[in-house]
């Protein structure tokens, strides 16, 4: 549904945006972990007849945490941006210095898994414990336990009970609006619980220059300030927006691409109407202002 005609944000803003940065370097399919192949995802598109490692990927996943990371983080520090950082938990178990890094800056942690892998096909029992072993250990490894989920693209039927389950607050597995909606969960004991649903947006994701080879840092970041400048002006004259611009370590944290990011924030920081903070606290925002109907 959309926002209420008289809605803005905590600072007076009725355009929110949320960087989202993807933490799965590390966590991807290997071998090494016990995979039956190595992680299929990859800037070169690499596919192999027999389940072998494929050391070039894994070595451009690690890109993300010894390169991109520091880049990333740089920035977001740089123009005082606090950033959801979606992470599968065991990416942040093998990077301490960027999990520490993240907290002491005060940046969200949503998790993404345990593992950066398909929960799809497992049975319930099986996704209850990957959901739960994802919450203890990101709290383990940052003192803090988290509030919202990712998927990695698919999800089951019973994902979003499990999670309500699980004390889960928010689920970004939802791409259907620009802003915030409720949804009421059937739970095993036959009650519901209402759960805020944080849009997310794929069509601004830097993913897609994996997808898309001849999209330029130039073209993304011009989509990006398109994306930003619709919503801000929908959201002075319609009501209320949120815009999730999602960003991964190991893509935009390159050189030829981290100076999009950068220009992109140039533009946003030249609106000072804009609330940029991360998705937990514009789920609870959006809670308190607009409370959940009867279910």
């Amino acid at each position: 549904m959309p926002a209420p005609t008289d809605f803005t944000w905590p600072n007076g803003s009725k355009l929110a945006l949320s960087i989202v940065v993807n933490v799965e370097e590390g966590a991807e399919h290997n071998i090494r972990d016990g995979d039956k192949g190595p992680e299929p995802v990859d800037e070169l598109s690499v596919h192999v007849a027999k389940p072998i490692r494929i050391h070039g990927n894994e070595s451009n996943y690690q890109y993300g945490i010894k390169a991109g990371a520091p880049r990333v983080v740089r920035l977001l520090k740089e123009y005082g941006v606090e950033a959801t950082f979606t992470a599968a938990s065991v990416a942040l178990e093998r990077a301490p210095d960027l999990a520490a890094e993240i907290v002491a800056q005060g940046h969200e942690i949503c998790c993404h898994g345990h593992r950066w892998t398909h929960q799809y096909w497992m049975k319930e029992d099986r996704e209850r414990q990957f959901i739960r072993d994802g919450w203890q250990s990101i709290e383990r490894t940052t003192g803090k336990r988290p509030v919202g989920w990712l998927s990695r693209y698919l999800h089951t039927d019973a994902t979003r009970r499990i999670l309500a389950e699980e004390g889960y607050s928010y689920h970004m597995d939802d791409y259907s609006d620009d802003f915030p909606f409720w949804d009421h969960v059937p739970l095993s004991d036959g009650t519901t619980k209402p759960m805020v649903i944080m849009p997310y947006a794929i069509d601004s994701n830097d993913m897609k220059f994996w997808l898309a080879p001849a999209l330029t840092p130039r073209d993304w970041q011009q989509y990006a300030i398109d994306s930003f400048d619709w919503l801000y002006r929908e959201a002075q004259t319609e009501g209320a927006r949120m815009m999730s611009l999602g960003l991964h370590l190991r893509i935009i944290g390159r050189p030829g691409r981290i100076g999009a990011f950068q220009g992109f924030l140039d533009h946003v920081k030249r609106h000072s109407d804009v609330w940029v903070t991360s998705r937990a606290n514009i789920a609870a925002a959006f809670a308190a202002a607009v409370p959940p109907t009867a279910g």
